[in-house]
């Protein structure tokens, strides 16, 4: 059983990598949307979206476009920095993101209009491999669709997606307006492996945030090949090292310093994001990551409203000299 980190906006970059990779335990990272057309126009920031660090070949690039002829040039910039493969989003039910015709959008289109995008970049893929010998693995990652979606109208998108080439589905299995309440109907990523048996390989994602969330997961689903885990990497980057060692019913355990943990992730976005993304990027980090502790809420308003990176550094020092138990942890 494979272990993902999802693609996430904002925070699935190189940086936030380094912290996951430091303890291990993640196959595959999903990069954060790529936005096809702005790559294309490749401005000041797009060099940073093509970082593939720390591990090259564990990357995934997710792209994220409205037209099926920026996709699939997209594919071809991306591919050039290796990894495993290609990822369209298809799921995304952010509004800015679906109202312009991205995301979910996909999935809400005529059938025929998205099977032409989803078709496009598959032979961009094959021409990409006839040229350089290397395959790239095609995935989608979708949701259930819209609120009056039927299990027709959903098998009808996923048996297009196979028809045109996609090896591999991530699906979260909610539809646009839940977002993320409740559980995910994790019995159609149990349906999608039966359809699709030997075919195409079905990761399950939503709601998956430990050892026991994992577990349900995979009982409901028990022939998905891989499960994806989202917001609780942020919230604890050893969480993938921590699930396989629960999988396997591992004894070992590793000692966690959760302060060094926090100052290293504020090092690597100096180090591997522009000036200009620091802030939202730290900010977006210390959102989860604050939710683990005793004083949470107040941790998390000092990183939020922090004034320099300088002091992001002292308040997270300040923290834990006032709360010295929380700092090492074993898992």
């Amino acid at each position: 059983m494979k272990l993902i980190c999802a693609p996430m906006a904002t925070l699935s970059h190189e940086a936030f990598r380094i912290s996951v990779e430091e303890f291990g335990g993640c196959d595959e990272y999903f990069t954060e949307m790529i936005n096809a057309s702005s790559l294309l126009n490749m401005g000041p920031f797009e060099k940073y979206y093509l970082m593939n660090g720390p591990c090259p070949e564990k990357i995934v690039w997710q792209l994220t476009g409205t037209s099926a002829e920026s996709l699939a040039k997209a594919a071809e910039i991306v591919c050039e920095k290796g990894g495993i493969g290609i990822d369209l989003n298809m799921g995304c039910s952010a509004p800015q993101i679906y109202k312009i015709g991205a995301g979910i959008a996909w999935m809400l289109k005529p059938l025929k209009e998205t099977a032409e995008a989803v078709s496009k970049v598959k032979k961009s893929l094959d021409l990409i491999e006839e040229k350089t010998q290397n395959h790239f693995r095609f995935s989608v990652k979708c949701r259930l669709g819209n609120e009056n979606f039927t299990e027709q109208t959903f098998f009808n998108f996923t048996d297009m997606l196979v028809e045109n080439g996609v090896e591999l589905i991530t699906l979260h299995a909610r539809t646009i307006k839940e977002k993320y309440r409740g559980l995910p109907r994790y019995e159609f990523a149990k349906k999608l492996s039966q359809r699709y048996e030997k075919k195409i390989k079905v990761y399950v994602n939503g709601c998956i945030k430990d050892t026991a969330s994992a577990k349900f997961a995979i009982q409901k689903a028990p022939e998905a090949d891989g499960i994806m885990i989202a917001r609780a990497a942020a919230e604890r980057p050893w969480i993938f090292a921590q699930i396989k060692n629960g999988l396997e019913d591992s004894a070992e355990k590793i000692t966690i310093d959760r302060m060094q943990t926090a100052l290293n992730f504020i090092d690597n976005v100096e180090k591997f994001q522009p000036k200009e993304f620091h802030k939202t990027r730290i900010q977006r980090f210390f959102s989860y990551y604050c939710a683990q502790f005793e004083f949470g809420h107040y941790f998390q308003t000092k990183m939020l409203n922090y004034k320099s990176n300088e002091e992001s550094r002292k308040e997270i020092r300040d923290y834990f000299q006032k709360q010295p138990h929380e700092r090492f942890i074993q898992v």
